[in-house]
This record gives structure tokens, C-alpha cells and sequence, in this order.
């Protein structure tokens, strides 16, 4: 980000405090904001319940050796040790990788629309966040958009360690934070056999969603940041009325 010159810009929207110090410290913007993701929840409901067509679904792409070895330990050695019926979706699947998920029966469903994801999840009993290892090791408590989208359908759900440090999410509570395969298989199992818990964590998670990490709050957050700049400037006037335009929308 070095090489980018972003002194015409009023500032940087940073998704993660993480990341908005590193912009600040190393003088990349003279201001920066934390707007985290959130979810559509127009797109990410619950949908009417389907008869299940499996336990767990994993929807993420194979990617380029940052996760692979955390996909095999979250997801696939689980699913083959507990038996479970499964499907993975996602692209950029290898080869390697599609033995894989067949060595462990778990199907795999290709590519998938992201506004399909809640009607995938409507048929699967729990899902999985597994994120990558850039964001786990290198950007500490930056959650990715799938969480929330996960979250918002109102599925249970079971992360691979992701350390939330901002305090989005209550963990035990809203999600289950695993630290190994072994642990994911045990909370697999927790969530399956126990219906009420499983009902529980999903309804918590879809709650959190609503009071705080929704798009609509997202656009209260940045016409409060808008009031903070020179609102004569043409660009941030722009970006006011660009953002009451979103405002307007969603309330439709």
C-alpha cells in the first residue's frame, strides 16, 4: 500500500482496527475509520426449512495453498472421523483437493451464487468458518464477510481459531470457537445431538446480527463519519449524498 498515493483522499474506511493503526502508523492517510463488513440481511435471512440434505456445509474456495491444510483439519478429517454427510462449494478446487473431499465422501457442489448461499444453508444443519491464514496470523480480529452472512441466515456455526478481538461476536454464545480438529469434530457432534443448543446458538448469532451488524447500520456509521469531514468539499458531499441514497433504499 506503500506505493499508492492517497493524499487526494479525505481518509481510508478500514475494516478492522488492526488494519486502520497500520494505515495511520505508517502514514498512508491522514485519517482512517473502522467500518467493519456486515451483512445484507435483504439477501442473508433464514429461509423456509427444507428437509436437511446434510449435516455440514462449507462454502469457500480452495484459494492458493492459504488454507489447505486448515480445510483438511477443520473440515475434512472431521466430517470422514464423525461419518457426517457433507458438501463443500466453492472454486479453484485442485485436483488434490477434489480426491480429497471424495477420499472423505463429503461432495463437492462447485461453484455457488453468493445470493444461493441461504438457500444452501437451509438445507444443512451447521456450518463452518474457516478463515484464511493471512487473516488469522497476519490481521488478528478482522472478521471476513462470511461470518456474518453465516450468522445472519440464522444457521449454527463453528469457527476455526480467529482471534475477535474488537468483540463483534460473543463467542460460546452467538458461534463455537474451536481450536483444532479435534475440537471441531467434538462441537460437530455437540450441535447434531443436540437440537435445542444448536436452535439456541443460531438464534443468538441471527440476533446479534439485527441489533448491530446489518448494511442499514453500516450506513448510520458513515454518515457519522461524513459529518466529521469538511462537508464543502465536493467529494465528501458527494459521498454524503451517496450514502443517504443507500439510506433511502434500504428502507424500502
Amino acid at each position: 500500500m506503500a506505493a499508492y498515493d492517497l493524499s487526494g483522499f479525505d481518509g481510508v474506511l478500514a475494516y478492522g482496527e488492526k488494519i486502520r493503526n497500520i494505515y495511520l502508523s505508517c502514514g498512508w492517510s491522514r485519517q482512517a475509520w473502522v467500518w467493519h463488513e456486515a451483512a445484507d440481511t435483504r439477501v442473508f435471512h433464514p429461509q423456509p426449512r427444507r428437509p436437511p440434505e446434510g449435516d455440514v456445509v462449507w462454502i469457500g474456495n480452495w484459494g492458493d495453498e492459504e488454507r489447505s491444510e486448515e480445510i483438511r483439519e477443520f473440515f475434512v478429517e472431521p466430517v470422514r472421523r464423525l461419518g457426517l454427510q457433507a458438501t463443500a462449494y466453492g472454486v479453484r478446487y485442485p485436483d488434490a483437493a477434489l480426491k480429497l473431499l471424495a477420499g472423505a465422501g463429503i461432495r463437492y457442489g462447485g461453484w455457488l451464487p453468493n445470493f444461493e448461499v441461504p438457500k444452501v444453508f437451509s438445507r444443512y444443519r451447521l456450518t463452518v468458518h474457516i478463515p484464511r491464514r493471512p487473516y488469522a496470523a497476519a490481521l488478528p480480529g478482522i472478521p471476513t464477510i462470511r461470518p456474518f452472512e453465516a450468522l445472519a441466515c440464522g444457521i449454527p456455526l463453528i469457527c476455526a481459531p480467529w482471534q475477535d478481538s474488537e468483540r463483534m461476536f460473543t463467542p460460546g454464545e452467538d458461534y463455537l470457537a474451536v481450536r483444532d480438529g479435534r475440537e471441531m469434530a467434538a462441537a460437530m457432534r455437540l450441535l447434531l445431538d443436540d437440537p435445542e443448543r444448536a436452535g439456541r446458538l443460531a438464534r443468538n448469532g441471527r440476533r446479534v446480527i439485527l441489533e448491530r451488524h446489518t448494511c442499514a447500520h453500516r450506513v448510520d456509521e458513515l454518515l457519522r463519519i461524513c459529518d466529521q469531514i469538511d462537508l464543502g468539499r465536493p467529494g465528501a458531499a458527494a459521498a454524503k449524498r451517496a450514502a443517504k441514497n443507500v439510506q433511502k433504499r434500504g428502507s424500502r
